[in-house]
């Protein structure tokens, strides 16, 4: 029943068109990648013969048969702003302003879309934005079945002014900023972020389908992409199997989704809020299968504009019918329930809708004011009174999402907002995401690997150097040592650096905020990542990052803790001794004294025969207070007891 199509998904890419175009990512004010070949596509009549020119190089050659072209001018300079032309057959194509520099490709979930406006220090950030040589692009949010040819319609590049600079992404920004400052060529930045997504949905299909555990989800985004009807078919074919197989009633209650089905009798509540706080007899504490169904009257004229149903957020998963016609669910409590809904389902008269909701020991209910929306854009309200009985009492399930469903997606992102960038040529990929796979951290170990080699091998750059923001602190603050979802995360992203060559990681484990999983300051993200890029993407002979621990030894009684990059010497702030270490025997692990000796963190005493590994920050939101001699924190580690 899940995952019908959203407005945000898209239908598979388009034909394309008889005239001639370019691919939207060569907008005005673009930046392309210096010291490197220029590749630069579009459209034109099948066979048709393509001119190109930028500044004083031309090439030309012949759109193919499917009305596709793609030319490639020798590698340039950092120069311009140039005009870029397109000609054929009479008709030309300019996009003015054109910038020859360093191009970088920013990625992730919310803390990589996290804005400008929002960051610490916007008022004076922004104030003194103005830099001609600095644009950004922000591909729009575009989920996707199919691997697509073009970026969203409206994508375009955008000039760094006190007007716009607040759109951009805040790290990615602040890295280019300081970039191209020490450059001093021009520099531009794409950021393709989605809030809340996954690391699945960022990997091509190809490659996220050679996992056993993703095989078949990956297959089943292909199908929902060849044949939309039946890939919602076969998706309404496994969640009905999924609910039998979980909840004993659900064949008989099937019938409560007809709109013949009698509800006169069961009692009724007003959305947004959760029924255990309806005051209905029963719903207190009642954890399962809550069913809420209301009516609706459209004139003919309404039936044929409706198009779709917006319930908002719901607690927790949901599967949802308009006149009995499955139209969509969602596994995502925070996400908002926009379903599109097929010509048709919608009629004349009388309408019904059913919501099958399931908590997940939660407050459970609809959290927004549902409504319908139209083609033209109108909004029907639906009654605000809901008719709502109990199903069975369950607890601990997880109801699968459909593979296309954002935030969970498989490959869809990859699909509509890093598929159409293949060819552009970057000097660097920037990578900020990791919350919403924390508490599958060894999955995380094979898959981050997999979007870097994924990525280099389709964008045709197989040593692009990669960027990794490593997770700050947040949430609850640990008295004593335990288990940490984050920060198995941060070891996971950790060891995929320490395991490529063109990779840099940005530790931002002090500048995390415990009550806030978007912490604000990301003038120092971005200048972090700046400092990792400086050496792997530029060369510089300088440290990417953070001190790093590389060995762990015994040393008579005590343990010794080598570390590498400590910018002259490890130093500790408010304390003569380092907070924050363990040392573990097996999975008991207990805290241990530390003190700072140099390149070198000795645990006094520590060496007891029952210990086999050390392990240091080791928690969700640490406090910590050992850094480099240039100011950057220890990264957090764990490692065997030498």
């Amino acid at each position: 029943m899940h995952g019908y199509l959203r407005p945000a998904e898209s239908k598979p890419t388009s034909q394309p068109a008889s005239g001639l175009g370019l691919a939207r990512v060569f907008s005005d004010h673009a930046v392309l990648q210096r010291d490197q070949p220029l590749t630069v596509w579009g459209t034109a009549r099948a066979g048709q013969r393509v001119a190109l020119t930028l500044g004083p190089r031309s090439i030309s050659g012949n759109a193919d048969a499917q009305g596709r072209w793609r030319l490639q001018l020798p590698a340039q300079p950092a120069g311009g702003p140039y005009t870029l032309t397109v000609r054929a057959d009479g008709q030309t194509l300019s996009r003015d302003d054109v910038l020859v520099g360093d191009v970088y490709l920013c990625s992730g979930q919310s803390n990589m879309e996290y804005a400008v406006s929002a960051a610490t220090n916007a008022f004076g950030a922004v104030q003194g934005a103005h830099n001609d040589k600095l644009r950004y692009l922000n591909v729009p949010k575009h989920s996707a079945a199919v691997p697509q040819a073009e970026l969203p319609a409206a994508s375009a590049w955008t000039r760094v002014t006190p007007e716009t600079v607040g759109a951009a992404s805040a790290a990615c920004y602040y890295m280019a900023r300081s970039l191209q400052a020490k450059y001093q060529v021009p520099v531009g930045f794409i950021n393709a972020s989605w809030g809340g997504t996954t690391i699945q949905g960022w990997i091509a299909g190809e490659s996220l389908g050679t996992l056993d555990d993703y095989r078949a989800g990956v297959a089943a985004v292909a199908q929902y992409g060849a044949d939309r009807d039946a890939g919602r078919r076969a998706e309404a074919e496994r969640n009905a199997a999924w609910w039998r197989a979980n909840d004993p009633a659900a064949a008989a209650q099937q019938a409560w989704t007809k709109p013949d089905f009698d509800a006169a009798a069961w009692p009724q509540l007003t959305p947004p809020g959760s029924w255990k706080d309806s005051g209905l007899a029963g719903f207190k504490d009642f954890d399962g299968v809550t069913w809420y169904r209301t009516s609706v009257t459209l004139t003919a004229e309404q039936a044929r504009a409706a198009n779709a149903l917006r319930l908002g957020p719901i607690d927790t998963y949901d599967s949802t019918w308009v006149n009995g016609e499955p139209v969509g669910g969602t596994s995502t409590a925070w996400v908002w329930r926009d379903y599109a809904v097929p010509t048709g389902v919608f009629r004349a008269g009388r309408n019904v809708i059913a919501v099958r909701v399931l908590n997940s020991g939660k407050n459970g209910g609809l959290a927004g004011r549902p409504s319908i929306g139209t083609a033209d854009g109108q909004s029907i309200p639906l009654t605000e009174a809901w008719k709502v009985q109990r199903g069975s009492a369950l607890k601990g399930l997880k109801v699968p999402p459909a593979p296309w469903d954002v935030p969970t997606s498989l490959t869809t992102l990859y699909n509509g907002m890093i598929a159409p960038l293949a060819g552009y040529g970057f000097k660097l990929a920037a990578w900020y995401q990791g919350e919403s796979n924390a508490g599958a951290a060894q999955e995380y170990r094979t898959l981050l690997p997999l979007l870097m080699r994924d990525w280099r091998q389709r964008l045709g750059q197989p040593a692009l150097p990669f960027l990794v923001v490593q997770l700050p602190g947040y949430g609850a603050t640990a008295k004593t040592p335990g288990q940490s979802g984050w920060a198995e995360l941060r070891d996971a992203q950790a060891a995929a650096v320490a395991g490529d060559a063109n990779a840099g990681l940005a530790v931002t484990l002090d500048i995390g905020d415990r009550f806030d999983i978007h912490p604000t300051q990301k003038t120092v993200v971005g200048e972090r990542l700046a400092r990792a890029a400086r050496s792997v993407a530029y060369g510089d002979k300088t440290a990417s990052g953070s001190p790093t621990a590389l060995s762990a030894q015994r040393r008579g009684g005590d343990i010794v803790i080598a570390f590498r990059d400590t910018g002259g010497g490890l130093v500790t702030y408010s304390s003569d001794r380092a907070i924050g270490f363990e040392v573990c025997a097996g999975a008991a692990c207990r805290y241990a004294e530390a003190r700072v000796a140099g390149d070198t963190v000795v645990l006094p005493g520590a060496a007891g025969a029952d210990v086999t590994r050390v392990r240091y920050a080791w928690a969700d939101a640490p406090f910590v207070n050992l850094f480099s001699g240039d100011d950057l924190p220890a990264a957090p580690f764990q490692l065997e007891l030498r």
